[in-house]
């Protein structure tokens, strides 16, 4: 026996706690719950567990969608016609994901001053993509080269907050060799930061949050931060188009990392690249997702998945224009999606009779462009847009100019009275589309209840209000509603239930009815974003029941019980679901629109189950719940009352301050052009009321 005196201590305290809770009247299964899982009660309620469910079930449907693909593909291989048809398809849905644009109007550029070099000399160069939204950029001229015309490229930067910074040593090697280059700062870097204080410094730990916090507002207008990043780059190829110096005809673009992602965009977007090259950033797109998970922001357009891009297909809009990969082995970029992609492409382009216009190289290294991978990105281009098969000339010399700011101030949105940063052309497009979200309101309610099940991704089945099935046609789950416990507590009896339903996650919810409830007891839905645990574990909640309400409680996809590991989710995202918010963008299918389908597979269930049917419906709910259950009462009027706190008011917050954390988990795409929150607070006639 151990007789350490904070052993014994240990034990009574131990002791006094089991006796306090079974004086409680909390059933002896209780107790041994709160024992297994110290800190807070076991209040599960599904059939299993596990911590990657609800990420497995997202993916799950993004494989399926992956061999749809694959079968279109593989009967574009039959005959050039029909490659070339895929390829049409393709540019066509790449269209469609990156949206409207403005016209090409005067981009009002200007040089703003010149850096010499060894071999080129450097133009310091500020355009506007559209009014009011100025970029700016490095031009890199050769200097000593017999031409009337220099070919040219658009450089891409990789992540960093410095942008072009004081120099490239790639834009270097190519203008030493007779090809221009454009060296692009991108919106969230260099002299484009957004999120900046009244003296340039970057409120955010780094570009990747800043394009993080940047994106829902794009979003939620109907764009995306990489369609506006792709208008500045393509904006840059006008630029390009209208010097006298640069030939119009001989036009590429490449990156590395971050602009390998704004490289594959440009070419899919602008059919004007003649010759493209994609460093450390080809892969592919599913199995990226489940090895790392998405990126940041700038990565990605809401809805790729849902048409079937992959990162092959994006470079198959080049085809059969020459189009290169460079990737290191040891990358943290899958190598082995790289090399799968590519045999796509590579498939594609010998179908076109193309073979030798596409080029893979990787190299004995990781995230990084070694002097072999250099050599390879200047002669790719000096092959295809200066005709010269020829080796170039690699110099080991760096390249780090003085006084390289386009900017006295050293940020654009500093620089010009009449510069637009991203919170102010936000909320300047909000206001312009306030006549489409009302006109959208104004329509028909079950005009209105169709069309909002089109913007959250979901069947318009579940407006049916239909009785969950006693089983599930198709699927191993033998019922739709599974008990999976019952308790004894004090003065009430506890249930606990899975509901499944098809196709979908399934709906942990616990049920308690007091021993004083009657015909006439309203059923409380109380739907926490922390979890049905937190609600019922909380000490104060313990009499919850005492006023004879009946209390219901669940767990729906992504919270509690389906909750993903907190280890997935990077926190310089700022969110603690941003691979699965992300992924569900993607889709097409946003987290709102997921878990409104939830709560209306729990008022099915309260309207139906033999223990709750008859009984009026109060849901209460807070933080991520808020829009969810907006939703929900404009769907289903079977919900009597919605009462809300901690919430999100108007997603217009997001657009005027992105400094804020768990955005995109209620972002939905588009979602603005056709109502904001406080439309379906209208919407649902008084039966939401947000408490705070």
């Amino acid at each position: 026996m151990i007789h350490h005196p904070i052993y014994r201590r240990l034990c009574a305290m131990l002791t006094s706690l089991a006796i306090g809770w079974l004086a409680m009247g909390l059933s002896a299964q209780t107790y041994n719950d709160l024992v297994t899982y110290p800190g807070r009660p076991n209040y599960g309620a599904l059939k299993f567990s596990s911590s990657q469910s609800w990420f497995n079930y997202l993916m799950l449907w993004q494989h399926q969608r992956d061999e749809q693909r694959s079968e279109e593909l593989q009967q574009a291989f039959a005959s050039k016609t029909e490659m070339e048809a895929y390829i049409a398809s393709v540019r066509q849905k790449m269209r469609q994901l990156a949206g409207d644009f403005p016209e090409r109007g005067d981009l009002h550029s200007r040089t703003v001053g010149t850096v010499e070099g060894d071999g080129f000399v450097v133009e310091k160069v500020i355009f506007e993509s559209r009014p009011h939204h100025y970029v700016t950029a490095h031009l890199y001229l050769p200097v000593g080269v017999k031409a009337r015309k220099f070919p040219a490229c658009v450089e891409m930067c990789g992540h960093s907050l410095q942008g072009k910074g004081n120099g490239s040593g790639t834009a270097v090697q190519m203008a030493r060799n007779g090809i221009a280059v454009l060296v692009v700062d991108p919106i969230g870097q260099g002299e484009m930061q957004q999120l900046i204080d009244g003296t340039g410094r970057n409120l955010t730990r780094g570009v990747t949050t800043e394009h993080s916090l940047l994106a829902p507002a794009y979003n939620l207008l109907g764009t995306s931060l990489e369609a506006q990043i792709f208008w500045d780059n393509s904006r840059a190829v006008d630029y390009l188009c209208s010097r006298k110096d640069i030939d119009p005809r001989r036009i590429g673009c490449y990156g590395f990392s971050g602009g390998g992602t704004e490289s594959s965009y440009l070419l899919a977007l602008d059919d004007r690249i003649q010759a493209a090259s994609v460093g450390l950033f080809f892969s592919g797109r599913t199995r990226t997702l489940e090895l790392q998970g998405p990126s940041d922001g700038c990565q990605w357009i809401p809805g790729e998945g849902a048409l079937g891009i992959n990162q092959a297909d994006m470079a198959l809009c080049m085809a059969p224009r020459p189009f290169q990969v460079l990737d290191g082995l040891f990358d943290f970029v899958d190598h082995y999606g790289a090399l799968k992609g590519m045999k796509e492409v590579q498939r594609a382009y010998d179908v076109l009779g193309a073979s030798d216009r596409v080029e893979q190289y990787y190299y004995a290294d990781g995230h990084a462009c070694p002097p072999d991978a250099m050599e390879h990105l200047v002669g790719w281009f000096k092959r295809w847009l200066c005709n010269d098969a020829s080796l170039p000339h690699i110099d080991e010399v760096g390249f780090r100019g003085k006084d390289m700011l386009c900017t006295r101030a050293g940020q654009v949105n500093l620089e010009f009275p009449d510069a637009e940063n991203t919170m102010q052309y936000a909320v300047c497009r909000y206001a312009e589309l306030a006549d489409q979200r009302e006109a959208f309101c104004a329509q028909p309610i079950e005009e209105i209840r169709r069309e909002i099940c089109h913007i959250l991704g979901v069947e318009e089945s579940v407006l049916d209000k239909a009785p969950l099935p006693a089983t599930l046609p198709g699927s191993s789950l033998a019922k739709a509603t599974v008990p999976t416990g019952r308790t004894h507590g004090r003065d009430f009896e506890e249930y606990r239930f899975q509901l499944n339903r098809e196709d979908e996650m399934p709906v942990a919810v616990v049920v308690r009815i007091p021993s004083s409830a009657t015909a006439d007891s309203p059923i409380e839905l109380h739907l926490h974003e922390r979890g049905k645990a937190w609600y019922l574990g909380d000490m104060e909640k313990l009499d919850m029941t005492s006023n004879g309400n009946i209390i219901v409680t669940a767990d729906v996809r992504g919270v509690g019980e389906m909750e993903d590991p907190y280890i997935y989710n990077l926190t310089k995202y700022w969110n603690r679901e941003w691979r699965c918010a992300v992924v569900a963008l993607h889709e097409g299918r946003p987290l709102v629109g997921q878990r409104v389908v939830d709560v209306l597979t729990l008022v099915d269930f309260c309207a139906n189950h033999p223990l709750l049917s008859g009984h009026p419906l109060h849901v209460v709910g807070d933080g991520l719940y808020g829009p969810v259950l907006m939703h929900a009462a404009v769907l289903d009027p079977r919900i009597s009352r919605v009462s809300l706190t901690r919430t999100l008011k108007s997603w217009k917050e997001y657009l005027e301050n992105p400094l804020q954390h768990d955005m995109q988990t209620n972002v939905i795409h588009g979602v603005l052009q056709h109502y904001d929150l406080p439309d379906l607070v209208r919407l649902a006639e008084g039966r939401v009321r947000v408490m705070d």
